[in-house]
């Protein structure tokens, strides 16, 4: 089950990949022709009519489905750290999309952040943990997870666009890790029947705090780069799932000797968001111009 678990964690974090750089698309498209003056109603409503953002809605949700069905066969510290993979995923697929390939520099930063999240969460090795919290775990970790939300939010409010971007997009991450805990507290309880799930207060929670984090994702995208949104939306999902894997489920982060690679992962993850922020500022943003480039005419003559 294993492989299994892998195989539909890989393709959620495609899916996942494809629709945010599909809705990037499209923000992009909307500020180019509109302007960013546009209330934030007048916008949703434009861009509920470019296929770009409807075709990364429909990813989104094909993305939920297959999160849900890998959390069905495997542990939310196997899942959510495998996601990490929409990291490079989203770099390949913008690269298609923006017509524009990112520098070098970008690349290795995005390749830095994938790779020291991999090796800190091998390293850590979380447990399995057991399939349910306890509602006291819940009102502690609930708790803590709306917070900082809340002052995620409130500090990216004056921020210039890249860090209105990153903190957007980490509070939208605590928000899709938050989602995914209480979808997997939903699917352990389908062991007892369809009943005890859908009757438990998990199901519907995870569907109004998914579309708290929907609602965030949006905000991120428009407020700028992928290359600021994207690794805090990437791995602040991840660690902020280890979290609540530990305070809900009790999963256990290995110490001892491992702590020295977890250092090293932790290191390489701070020089890539770095290599992030230098290259975004000296290079510009790869995945801001999406305007058709004209075809090439055969029979001009160039001197």
């Amino acid at each position: 089950m294993t492989g299994v678990t892998v195989l539909l964690a890989l393709l959620a974090a495609l899916s996942n990949a494809a629709a945010s750089v599909l809705q990037r698309r499209a923000a992009v498209q909307e500020d180019e022709e509109c302007g960013r003056a546009r209330a934030a109603l007048r916008r949703l409503t434009h861009l509920l009519r470019r296929p770009n953002w409807l075709a990364g809605s429909g990813l989104l949700a094909l993305s939920s489905l297959l999160q849900a069905a890998a959390l069905a066969t495997g542990s939310l510290s196997l899942v959510q750290p495998l996601l990490a993979a929409e990291l490079l995923f989203t770099l390949i697929v913008g690269s298609i999309a923006f017509r524009r390939t990112p520098d070098r520099r970008t690349w290795l930063a995005f390749v830095a952040l994938a790779a020291g999240l991999a090796f800190f969460l091998v390293a850590a090795s979380p447990s399995a943990g057991r399939p349910t919290a306890s509602p006291q775990a819940w009102l502690v970790g609930g708790t803590a997870a709306i917070g900082a939300v809340v002052l995620l939010v409130a500090v990216a409010r004056p921020a210039r666009p890249a860090a209105r971007a990153a903190l957007l997009g980490l509070a939208s991450a605590v928000s899709f890790a938050t989602t995914a805990a209480l979808l997997k507290e939903a699917v352990g309880r389908l062991g007892q029947g369809p009943e005890a799930m859908f009757g438990h207060w998990s199901l519907y929670a995870t569907g109004a705090v998914g579309a708290v984090a929907f609602l965030l994702l949006q905000s991120a995208l428009s407020a700028g780069s992928l290359t600021a949104s994207q690794p805090a939306l990437t791995l602040g999902d991840a660690i902020t799932s280890v979290i609540l894997g530990w305070v809900l489920f009790d999963e256990v982060i290995q110490l001892g000797a491992r702590v020295i690679p977890e250092v090293i992962g932790i290191a390489l993850i701070g020089t890539g968001s770095l290599g992030l922020a230098h290259a975004s500022a000296e290079g510009g943003e790869w995945d801001a111009h999406v305007r058709d480039r004209p075809p090439r005419d055969p029979h001009r003559v160039h001197r």
